[in-house]
């Protein structure tokens, strides 16, 4: 339930007004994802997945979707890089989905340079069956890299980005299988930023991992925010509280609430919010 402290004096609570719209007002004016009245269909478009949704998404900060199984968090973020592609009869039927100002969905737009610059991270870790090294490097040679000098560079620094160098260095030629699954996990956030995405999309990217290793892919994902724009999809509401800047509550297709995660968590404006994080369904 929301708490509300009676005795703050009415200047507090106008410069926590003031503040709350200032948040309000750079939440819209910074975005890098602008979803504008979507809706999105698995059958063309005899039944709507998504419906209306509209959101901007902020840069550099980290926006977590929360929401019960099949309310359509994760077909949203699979929206945002066009992975629904690969499903023929899925389509946007209305609506658009906008990213630093281009419209992924215009059949001009390669899919596949459009992944590049919008990274994905899944539920299950799946690094290639490769060495260490060549699982952080294989975006690079497919982009046309040729210089070693420069893929070690890289590979080294993604690693270390990834807070994972320390404990692979010397293990590079190593199979990428004889990780932890921790290790797996954040070797595939290793791989994704080592291309330089601007965006980075988490599926629920700590549901397969014990709470040590998921305690370190959370520290890294508040840290990946200075680079990079990151959504995460969680059903872990207090994971969500941990590492995002705001949050988006979706419920049977719809976005019922979007706002900056603190105030979603302490004073949600919709009672099924309210009723989500309290724990009276979902």
């Amino acid at each position: 339930m929301p708490v509300v402290n009676e005795n703050r004096s009415s200047s507090e609570m106008t410069s926590a007004r003031d503040k709350n719209n200032s948040e309000d007002e750079k939440l819209a004016n910074e975005a890098v994802i602008e979803v504008e009245n979507l809706s999105f269909s698995y059958d063309l478009g005899k039944t709507n997945t998504l419906r209306d949704i509209n959101l901007n998404i902020p840069k550099n900060k980290v926006t977590a979707f929360i929401g019960p199984s099949g309310c359509g968090k994760s077909t949203l973020l699979r929206c945002f890089n066009r992975m629904n592609d690969t499903i023929a009869t899925a389509k946007i039927t209305a609506g658009s989905i906008k990213i630093m100002g281009s419209d992924v969905s215009n059949p001009r737009v390669d899919p596949i340079l459009l992944r590049k610059e919008i990274g994905m991270v899944f539920q299950k870790s799946n690094p290639f069956p490769k060495s260490v090294y060549e699982n952080v490097a294989f975006g690079l040679r497919i982009g046309g890299e040729r210089n070693k000098t420069a893929i070690d560079e890289i590979v080294e620094e993604s690693l270390k980005r990834a807070a994972l160098w320390d404990e692979v260095k010397d293990r590079l030629k190593e199979s990428a299988l004889s990780l932890s699954g921790g290790q797996q996990q954040r070797l595939c956030i290793a791989r994704t930023i080592a291309v330089q995405p601007s965006v980075i999309l988490m599926d629920e990217p700590c549901s397969a991992l014990d709470p040590v290793a998921t305690t370190v892919v959370e520290e890294l994902i508040t840290t990946l925010r200075e680079d990079y724009t990151v959504v995460v999809v969680t059903h872990n509401m207090q994971q969500a509280t941990r590492v995002s800047d705001s949050t988006a509550f979706f419920y049977l297709g719809e976005l019922i609430e979007y706002d900056l995660t603190s105030k979603l968590f302490t004073n949600p404006a919709k009672k099924q919010t309210e009723d989500y994080i309290s724990g009276r369904f979902g």
